[in-house]
């Protein structure tokens, strides 16, 4: 298929994304399967399998896509992805295993394969706005969540009027239509192609980025520059997951402790997640995608997580006053939602984009060690009664971060 507007793939990236967002939305399933006798750490445990699938089927698409092309590896995920749902609605309703099976490993399989697609694809077409395109996919991942949540919950009252098992099925038919339209404009560029009036860059030897930098994975792996980035994006990952876990619980704590009663903390509380994180997290995927187009990726990642340092230490003590409370969910959204556009732009950057999809597979396994780092040790330390610990720790790791990032230089190939 010819594209003859480029704007067309953002159409489609936005609709898989969408989809794919799904994963996300899980907390809206979890009461009733509490209801249905499930324990916490059951629901838990499906959601941090899909977690997992996720992340490592996601090195397989990008190991694959060169092979059989993005589109049926998009139309793969969706087909996987949808099955999955449609699946869990006929045989699963509120069985652990079958859940576990059809909605942790099958679905999880089917973001993995799907998600990278449209920021590989985006990349291709957009090499003048790599950060903008990748935020605006992305960013459809993260509104995505919030839509799936209120089709289910409040606005579609889907699980109240038809059930958990109806509502899983209707799920999965709607995303294996959404990707599989979506899936119709992803393909990559002829070879060489490159937008009107858009020259590549000049390095600073006189060169131009003509793909005999781009670096394999075996190459990359090889590189400090790729350990370097993974590092930072694992204590980003950690500080915005542990916030996540924590930004219900910790709240209404202090809340609670500056004499707010128990159900106006916990309204505040989930406002604070539900609204101000959700959408500044969104946003700034978007944003940041922009910004770092203007100040480059390395600048502004290090602007990102060094900010982020200071919100999530500062958060401990913003937690107990709503309209702080607000503020600091805003912030530590915004900065979190960055993460999901600056580190595919930074590594197409850094290794070229001609393998952006199994070396952003690669660099995504950091997220995977952040989301075990980070809620982990914020359970633990909030179970001691110390959640400003947590928030000290984490808000440190980003600093850190920071530091480690001004510290990458380009990487060069070795003969």
């Amino acid at each position: 298929m010819e594209i003859k507007n480029r704007w067309f793939v953002v159409v489609g990236a936005i609709l898989i994304q969408l989809a794919l967002g799904a994963i996300y939305a899980w907390s809206v399933f979890t009461p009733s399967l509490v209801e249905a006798g499930w324990t916490k750490a059951m629901t838990q445990g499906v959601f941090a399998t899909g977690l997992f699938f996720f992340a490592v089927v996601m090195v397989i698409a990008g190991r694959i896509m060169p092979k059989l092309g993005p589109r049926k590896v998009a139309m793969a995920g969706g087909f996987v992805l949808g099955s999955g749902y449609l699946l869990a609605g006929l045989f699963g309703g509120t069985s652990f295993i079958a859940l576990l099976i059809f909605i942790g490993i099958i679905g999880g399989a089917g973001i993995g394969l799907a998600y990278v697609v449209p920021i590989a694809v985006g990349m291709r077409w957009f090499p003048d706005k790599k950060g903008l395109i990748t935020g605006l996919a992305v960013a459809g991942f993260g509104f995505g969540a919030t839509l799936w949540v209120k089709l289910a919950g409040s606005w579609g009252t889907l699980i109240a009027v038809y059930g958990l098992s109806t509502t899983f099925t209707a799920l999965g038919g709607i995303f294996m239509l959404m990707i599989l339209l979506g899936a119709i404009w992803m393909v990559f560029p002829p070879e060489g192609w490159l937008p009107a009036g858009y020259t590549l860059p000049v390095a600073a030897d006189g060169s131009t980025d003509t793909g005999e930098k781009d670096f394999n994975s075996t190459e990359m792996l090889k590189t400090p520059q790729f350990h370097f980035i993974s590092m930072t994006f694992a204590f980003g990952a950690s500080a915005g997951l542990m916030s996540i876990g924590l930004m219900k619980l910790f709240p209404m704590v202090a809340l609670t402790g500056n004499g707010i009663d128990v159900t106006a903390a916990s309204a505040i509380a989930g406002t604070a997640m539900a609204v101000f994180f959700s959408l500044a997290n969104g946003l700034g995927r978007i944003a940041w995608g922009a910004i770092s187009d203007k100040l480059g990726r390395k600048r502004s990642i290090i602007i990102m997580m060094a900010t982020q340092g200071v919100f999530v230490i500062l958060f401990q003590w913003m937690a107990g006053t709503p309209s702080l409370l607000y503020l600091g969910a805003t912030l530590i959204g915004f900065n979190f939602g960055g993460n999901f556009s600056l580190f595919p732009t930074i590594t197409a950057d850094t290794f070229g984009a001609k393998f952006i999809g199994q070396n952003y597979g690669w660099v995504f396994l950091a997220y995977g060690f952040g989301g075990i780092l980070g809620p982990i040790m914020g359970g633990w330390l909030g179970d001691m009664g110390n959640f400003p610990l947590a928030f000290t720790i984490c808000g440190i790791l980003c600093l850190i971060a920071a530091v480690i990032m001004s510290q990458i230089k380009p990487a060069v190939k070795t003969a």
